[in-house]
Order: C-alpha cells, then structure tokens, then sequence
C-alpha cells in the first residue's frame, strides 16, 4: 500500500490539526478474520480530534468490521491507542466507560420512554459507573445541554417511538453525548432521512466536532462532499486512499472501485438532485 492511503497525518501537514493525545485514536496494524478471511487487512488510520472523519467504500470493504474491532465487537490483531489505552484489547463495556461510544444502522432508543428519559438513562447509567453525583431533583444541566445541542428541547417530554427517522438518530447521538463521548463512531447516520434532515444532521456533526474525534461510515457522497473534513477510502478490507475530499474524489484508484457506483447510486437516491 502507498504511504499516502494508509493514514490521516496529511493532515497536520497542511498546518490544520495536530493529534491531540486524549482524544485522538492511532490504529496500527489491524486485522481482523473470520475463518482465515480477512475482512480487515492490515490498516494503519490515525483519526484526530476536531475532524468530522468518513469512512467510505463500497458494501463489505470492512468499514463497520474496523468499527466493530475498535468498539470490542468482534475480536482483532494489532492495537488502537487512545488516551493511553489500547482499544483492541479491551472488553466493549470498558471501551465505553473510556469515552468511546457508537451509534447503528438502526437506532436503538427506547421507544416507550420519553426523549428525556432515553437521555438521562443513558447518562445515569454512565455517571454510576464511574461513580459521579447523580442529579437529585429536576434534569441535569448535562441532559440539558445534550437536548438544546440536538435540537429535541421542545420534544422532550414526547415519546422516542413518534419521533422521525431523523430525529431518533439525533436522539442517539444525544445518548452518546451524555455520555460524555469524546470519540463517536457513526454507522451510516444519514441513510433513510429527507434532504433536510440530511443537513441539519451535517450541522448537527459541525457542532459537536470541534471538542471530539468523530467517525462517520457513510454511502451518501452528496453528504461526504458537504461535511467530510477527512475521507478515508476502504476496498476490501485494506485502506485504498485517504485525503481531503477533493484529494479521494480525484484518486483514479477511488474512481474505478468505489465513486462511479456510490455517486450514481446517491442520485438515484435522491431522485436526481
């Protein structure tokens, strides 16, 4: 593999990020197999703290298994170094409690509960586990903050199950917000939402960026091109390129496996817009 496609430290060398210690996550050697398949091949990623980050490539190159492997899923080889701890070799309830959170394909709120209360579980849980103050009467100022930050202040007292497709993937990342994640990985966050939707989502992600790592696995180019800060390019299982946008867009290599079919398939998608 090219130097060039292996990781993220481009970036800092174009002045605009340097890796930041407690928030950056550096991936050296993974791999992951099943059965003597590798659906993860040796990648080498570094992923910086104020970067909206995409993972792209097409279906089975071994994006949501790399995420798997850094959220203690599914087991791997190799290391991932965060805040001083290697991901690889911790369980996935440590890897939590650590500020490493995730989101799914489909989102898993409770939809019985309220939009409050899907919150201040997910952060009560949280602050038990390491033994912080609850708050004993009224909505914690974190809960709060996490509400206004996702835009469901006013839906707060609504039960998750009515919300819109949108609005419960907003409610996740909320989840993850009280939670005090400082490194997010997001499982195709946009697919299924309204061009609307879409954008607020992308805003959504600029506001939280800039004091997290945040990684999103996504097929809708349209989105990448609007909100991709770094793109790295996955093809079976291996790191294929990894550059600006502009950079992955112009990479013949992209061209031919990947941006062909995902652009005419985010056009059709979105009935030619």
């Amino acid at each position: 593999m090219s130097e060039d496609a292996s990781t993220a430290p481009a970036a800092s060398d174009a002045g605009v990020l340097v890796p930041d210690a407690e928030t950056s996550v550096t991936v050296s050697h993974l791999t992951v197999s099943f059965d003597g398949f590798k659906a993860v091949d040796d990648v080498d990623l570094l992923m910086l703290k104020g970067q909206v980050h995409f993972l792209i490539g097409p279906n089975g190159a071994g994006k949501t298994t790399l995420v798997d492997a850094l959220t203690g899923l599914v087991p791997a080889t190799g290391t991932a170094t965060y805040n001083g701890m290697d991901l690889v070799s911790m369980k996935a309830n440590k890897i939590v409690r650590a500020g490493v959170g995730r989101t799914f394909q489909t989102a898993t709120v409770f939809d019985e509960l309220s939009v409050l209360q899907n919150l201040d579980i997910a952060g009560g849980l949280h602050r038990r586990a390491w033994g912080l103050p609850l708050a004993r009467r009224g909505v914690a100022e974190y809960v709060e903050s996490a509400l206004e930050t996702i835009g469901l202040s006013g839906l707060r007292d609504k039960p998750a199950g009515i919300l819109a497709h949108g609005q419960k993937q907003w409610l996740e990342i909320g989840m993850l917000l009280v939670q005090d994640a400082k490194v997010m990985f997001l499982d195709e966050p946009v697919a299924g939402m309204n061009a609307d939707e879409r954008d607020e989502t992308g805003q959504l992600l600029q506001r939280i960026g800039d004091q997290r790592t945040i990684i999103v696995i996504e097929h809708d180019m349209d989105f990448v091109r609007n909100y991709a800060e770094w793109v790295t390019v996955m093809h079976s299982g291996k790191l294929l390129a990894a550059g600006t946008v502009e950079q992955v867009q112009a990479d013949r290599r992209v061209q031919e496996v990947y941006l062909g079919t995902a652009a005419d398939a985010a056009v059709e998608g979105e009935g030619g817009h």
